[in-house]
């Protein structure tokens, strides 16, 4: 059985789910594996990801905010 159908099959099962503390811990876990795997960045970095925003800046490479918003209406 592939990654997907296993998914897919979890999903339909956890919908069936009619316990709130089942769900409960069912979040929890999922918020503790999805933290792990989120890693901090360095200092070093960090300022290089600032350097990169600020020469794209000066560069003209951005978009402003009313870009973006008039992207998803």
């Amino acid at each position: 059985m592939d990654l997907q159908t296993r998914k897919i099959e979890f999903v339909q099962e956890f919908l069936k789910l009619q316990s709130e503390e089942l769900i409960a811990q069912f979040e929890n876990l999922l918020k503790k594996e999805t933290q792990k795997q989120l890693k901090p960045m360095s200092v070093i970095e960090l300022n290089s990801r600032i350097n990169q925003s600020e020469d794209d800046f000066k560069n003209g490479k951005f978009k402003t905010s009313d870009e973006l918003l008039s992207k998803y209406k």
